[in-house]
């Protein structure tokens, strides 16, 4: 299959990820200047948002100036598609342009859902083959999909749509079809990358054997990519995920209202790269004070984005919750935009005795004590809201064949572990191995709510 466009170098999709800084800010500005303009025009959401907020969009001429218009709520969103159906006062293309509808896993409340036109779509497909040709997939590869297909999840037929732009072979099976599906056809057809959630292809590869009669490293994956959840490039996860499918890992980074996939990590393995600055604007902000932050390296901040050249779904400092920490500013594969981290969500993060704590953070301490433990775990959050004056009660799954005497000795480690490195403490819960249920299509929830 040709790619519908061809790739700009050996390692690099995208011309635009090379320039220097003052080029990309000129094509960005631009690029803001009419986005913004279309906005005003066509989007009666924006139109009476910046009315009541008493700001002119048109007065922004460069991505500096966007401090002054109001952040975007994901509930402002909800509300919207509240009011009208079916893509809310937002939509700002007509209903004969629309060529698809996506939709939100859901989790939080009802789904969102974000129309396209077939230029958007076009758009989705540059945004994630700059990420996925960073993350190891080239032209006439093939792909074993394993992010969900059903219920019009974004990782399922954009990711197809990606693909098949790249001149990439998607075999769309999906992980509703199950460890047994999927490891079957991999066996068969011998697929060259992989993607999904880093849990679920963890789990997948420990099941070949059993399913298959082979190691997963002997499946012929050469590259993986993962997201949908926080961890795929903690080391612990990564190391294990690329033992186990004798593959690279890379981790990604995306969402449904943005696009997707518009962060990729490259062979530097050291974070994943901010690609599209002619399609995106990425702020780093303070997510208690709003305050937009300088992208520097060590900087931790929220995400928020405005999107640029979208017709029927269009963002406006559209705040993600996605908490991330700048890696580096320069990279040896040549791009020039600056890499993250996602350490998790804003709205996941506890609160424990007045220390902030992401559950990503605790699973990697967790995954440090393989084989004794499976590296499973969660957080069983028995109080309301995000905060607690109580030890943290965490339960953690034991390997097969461990001793009491030595379950009983990795919970003392586990606890002293975590209050040294996090100063939060916890009471470790062991249970065997298998008692925690696996991850299933989209993520795995580390925290489990409890009366």
């Amino acid at each position: 299959m040709a790619p519908t466009v061809q790739p700009h170098s050996e390692n690099v999709w995208s011309e635009i990820e090379t320039l220097p800084p003052a080029r990309t800010a000129e094509v960005q500005n631009e690029a803001l200047r009419e986005q913004l303009a279309y906005v005003a025009a066509h989007s009666e959401f924006y139109r009476r948002k910046f009315a009541e907020a008493g700001v002119d969009p048109l007065a922004v001429r460069t991505t500096a100036d966007l401090a002054a218009l109001p952040f975007t709520e994901k509930q402002e969103l909800r509300d919207s598609l509240a009011e009208r159906r079916p893509l809310g006062l937002h939509q700002a293309a007509a209903d004969a342009d629309i060529v698809q509808i996506q939709a939100s896993s859901g989790t939080t409340g009802s789904p969102s859902y974000v129309g396209l036109t077939r230029p958007d779509v076009a758009l989705w497909s540059e945004l994630g083959a700059r990420a996925l040709y960073a993350n190891g997939f080239r032209p006439g590869d093939r792909l074993l999909h394993g992010f969900g297909m059903s219920k019009g999840f974004v990782g399922g037929i954009p990711i197809l749509q990606m693909a098949q732009y790249m001149g990439i072979v998607d075999i769309p099976i999906g992980a509703e079809a199950g460890a047994d599906r999927l490891l079957r056809v991999q066996a068969d057809q011998r697929p060259n990358l992989l993607i999904g959630t880093p849990n679920f292809l963890a789990y997948l590869a420990e099941q070949a054997p059993s399913i298959v009669g082979q190691d997963a490293r002997d499946l012929g994956v050469r590259a993986i990519s993962v997201g949908g959840e926080p961890g795929g490039g903690l080391p612990a996860t990564r190391d294990k995920i690329e033992g186990l499918w004798g593959a690279s890992s890379r981790e990604m980074l995306g969402g449904t209202d943005l696009g997707c996939v518009y962060w990729g990590e490259c062979e530097a393995q050291d974070g994943m790269h901010y690609h599209s600055p002619d399609l995106l604007v990425v702020e780093l902000i303070d997510p208690d004070t709003g305050e937009v932050k300088p992208a520097v390296e060590g900087a931790h901040g929220e995400l928020v984005y405005t999107a640029l050249r979208r017709q029927a779904s269009p963002l406006v400092r559209f705040r993600t919750r996605d908490h991330v920490v700048v890696t580096g500013t320069d990279c040896s594969c040549g791009r020039t935009g600056y890499k993250v981290r996602c350490v998790g969500r804003t709205d996941d993060m506890l609160i424990v005795r007045g220390i902030n704590l992401f559950p990503s953070a605790v699973k990697q301490l967790v995954a440090e004590f393989e084989p004794v433990a499976t590296g499973e775990m969660r957080i069983r959050a028995d109080f309301e809201g995000h905060s607690t004056q109580k030890p943290l009660q965490l339960v953690v799954e034991y390997a097969d064949g461990v001793g009491e005497a030595a379950r009983a000795q990795l919970a003392a480690d586990i606890e002293s572990r975590v209050r040294s490195a996090l100063n939060v403490k916890v009471v470790v819960n062991l249970v065997p191995e298998l008692t925690l249920k696996r991850p299933d299509h989209v993520k795995v929830n580390l925290i489990e709510r409890v009366r």
